[in-house]
């Protein structure tokens, strides 16, 4: 009897028993390492929003409204990701929030049409994400076509594609600003890099895992002398404010915009199977079907829910990935603190303008490690992947030089129609889906004549577990 762990009445031995995934941290560390998450990842959710409205048509107070709605959105995302009910919810620690992947279609539907353009973009969004919610049993099957040699490609090109948003940021972020670029802005960078790895090798215990968080508090400190750090937006935020729903008026519904929101749901979906396969190998609980399953429902709930309080469609953050890998907090508890944090922060205006105090070259410096870490996690993947079998390194080589076109050559696919370039210009799906058809072709057709050298696939797995990956420590 005193073998059977769910007996037992020593809460230490329970503690022991438990995957570090489902470890719940004293209040302190959890409320720090989850507002970690909130930091490495706040410019990235209000930047859609930032971008989209102006160019829709909405006023200044009008967009600062969609960011709001667009934290308090990624936050009830994320908690139906990382807590989840029913078959709702990855469960793993998987932060959400606006997939930028949607930004360009969505500028083309709304364009010059104010709230208008505003509601119809919400009527594809809420469409395309039941059609998602739909398709989540079936796309999760999809699992079985992501071996080491997929993964390994996909969370490589995740880093590699993140990291230009970090140098972007480290110039200033605003290509048009006069001083993007400057030797003020790139130095701040390299100089908040610099105290993120200093922190990283000096301190120890719970304060080396929050060394990121304590290098934007440090670099923050040190850009307001510099004069880098705007403190507008603190002095005109209101303390409270809730995000109404359909505030910019019901939904309108039309099949072009469906469409084209329909193919971004598409991707969102592929990005996040890609992502929850790689956070499930770096915390040492590798993806499932199950697991995909219900991360994507979590996706796409979210994803139509999110349009009822002014949010767009929600899908994985993958730098908060690369912060799972660096910090070694696996707990699912953390990210949905942080989620939380999300809430709060689009209910209180006055306090989500204090994390925007960040200034961006600070977040590029620290957003150089968090990415880069995803790409390191990519090929230590890759390193067990077989490279020498088959035509491996063949299928690596062609996945990974097409999935950096968008990055080394932005302009590569401008003639293609707008709604292709939804997936084209993704490098991460574009590499996915090449390297997941190489995949097929050089290590499954043909396979009965081939066969396998000593009870191995040659795309490095185990015929009894093909989804039994290496985990990453």
């Amino acid at each position: 009897m005193a073998a059977t762990p769910r007996f037992r009445t020593d809460t230490s031995v329970e503690s022991d028993l438990k995957h570090p995934v489902d470890e719940k941290l004293p209040p302190l560390r959890m409320f720090t390492s989850g507002l970690q998450h909130v930091a490495a990842m706040y410019a990235g959710v209000v930047a859609p929003p930032m971008i989209v409205g102006p160019a829709v048509g909405l006023t200044a107070a009008e967009t600062a409204f969609l960011m709001g709605a667009s934290l308090f959105t990624a936050g009830i995302a994320t908690l139906l990701q990382t807590l989840g009910f029913w078959r709702i919810g990855a469960r793993l620690p998987f932060v959400n929030g606006v997939s930028f992947a949607g930004v360009t279609p969505m500028i083309a539907i709304g364009k010059d049409r104010g709230h208008d353009g505003i509601a119809v973009i919400f009527g594809a969004i809420i469409v395309a994400s039941l059609l998602g919610f739909v398709l989540a049993p079936y796309f999760c099957k999809l699992v079985r076509f992501f071996p080491p040699v997929v993964t390994g490609t996909v969370i490589t090109l995740i880093g590699v594609s993140l990291l230009p948003v970090a140098f972007n940021w480290s110039q200033g972020g605003d290509a048009g600003a006069a001083d993007h670029g400057s030797t003020t802005n790139i130095t701040m960078a390299a100089v908040t890099l610099v105290i993120v790895l200093a922190l990283r090798k000096l301190l120890r215990g719970f304060l080396q895992q929050i060394a990121i968080l304590l290098g934007l508090v440090v670099g923050t400190l040190i850009a307001i002398p510099v004069g880098i750090t705007d403190f507008g937006a603190l002095g005109d935020a209101d303390l409270v404010g809730f995000p109404t729903p359909f505030h910019f008026g019901a939904p309108q519904f039309e099949i072009a915009a469906i469409i084209s929101m329909c193919i971004v749901m598409l991707v969102c979906m592929t990005e996040s199977t890609a992502d929850m396969l790689a956070l499930g190998k770096i915390v040492g609980r590798p993806a499932d079907e199950r697991t995909i399953e219900g991360g994507l429902r979590a996706d796409t709930l979210g994803s139509a829910i999110s349009p009822l309080f002014n949010g767009f469609m929600c899908s994985a953050f993958a730098q908060n990935i690369g912060l799972v890998a660096m910090t070694k907090v696996r707990s699912r508890f953390v990210v949905a603190a942080g989620g939380v944090i999300l809430v709060v922060l689009g209910l209180v205006p006055v306090a989500a303008s204090v994390i925007a105090l960040v200034p961006l070259p600070v977040l590029g410096g620290a957003g150089i490690v968090l990415f880069g870490s995803v790409a390191a996690s990519g090929i230590q993947t890759l390193a067990a992947a077989a490279l020498e079998k088959g035509e491996n390194a063949l299928i690596v080589a062609t996945a990974v030089g097409i999935g950096l076109i968008p990055i080394a050559a932005p302009d590569f696919y401008h003639a293609f129609p707008e709604d292709l370039l939804v997936v084209l210009d993704s490098g991460i799906s574009t590499g996915c889906v090449v390297a997941i058809l190489l995949n097929l072709a050089f290590n499954h057709l043909g396979r009965e004549r081939d066969g396998g050298a000593g009870g191995e696939d040659v795309d490095g797995e185990q015929p009894k577990d093909p989804m039994a990956l290496p985990v990453a420590h």
